[in-house]
């Protein structure tokens, strides 16, 4: 299936000059979705992942509908303040300023082995965050998988060194 052809291109948003890649038309059509999700899981039916960890808020969707297809826990990693127990926070670097995420101290255990899932990789540094989490925790990435890669914007070269896999990508806005 072309999923592609399922994700709505949103022109001036959230500011202008900005293509917003609205993944929600692929959500809502069952087919779409269900063979998105497939289609995420599928390398990693054999690669033993312990754990789904999903970025906020839209990485909560995909990562635990994987988990599931899986078989597998669900992790979610969140904005700062959204966990209620103790937590670590990652800092990361934004074009103008700094954001963090944060996951509970507990959710990894030493040596589970992970797949980090998210909606969209643009600069990576959200991504890149993630895995310095659940590093950090003692987890072993096993691979990060996207619904969609903005290539142009190179967040690979934040990832080196990993298993990255997009289902779509954009080569420019």
């Amino acid at each position: 299936m072309d999923l592609s052809s399922h994700i709505r291109n949103v022109p001036d948003f959230p500011k202008k000059g900005i293509g917003f890649k609205d993944i929600t038309t692929l959500l809502k059509d069952r087919a779409a979705f269900r063979d998105a999700i497939k289609q995420l899981s599928a390398p990693y039916r054999d690669k033993n992942v312990s754990v789904v960890v999903g970025i906020e808020s839209r990485g909560f969707i995909l990562g635990a509908a994987v988990a599931h297809e899986l078989g597998v826990g669900f992790v979610p990693l969140r904005k700062p303040g959204k966990l209620p127990y103790k937590k670590i926070k990652q800092e990361y670097a934004l074009e103008y300023g700094t954001d963090a995420i944060e996951i509970h101290e507990d959710a990894i255990a030493p040596g589970e082995r992970v797949l980090l899932v998210d909606d969209l990789l643009a600069t990576g540094g959200t991504a890149k965050a993630a895995c310095d989490l659940i590093e950090k925790l003692g987890g072993k990435i096993v691979a990060l998988a996207f619904l969609i890669e903005l290539t142009f914007l190179k967040g690979r070269e934040k990832l080196k060194g990993r298993d990255v896999m997009a289902l779509i990508k954009y080569d420019s806005e």
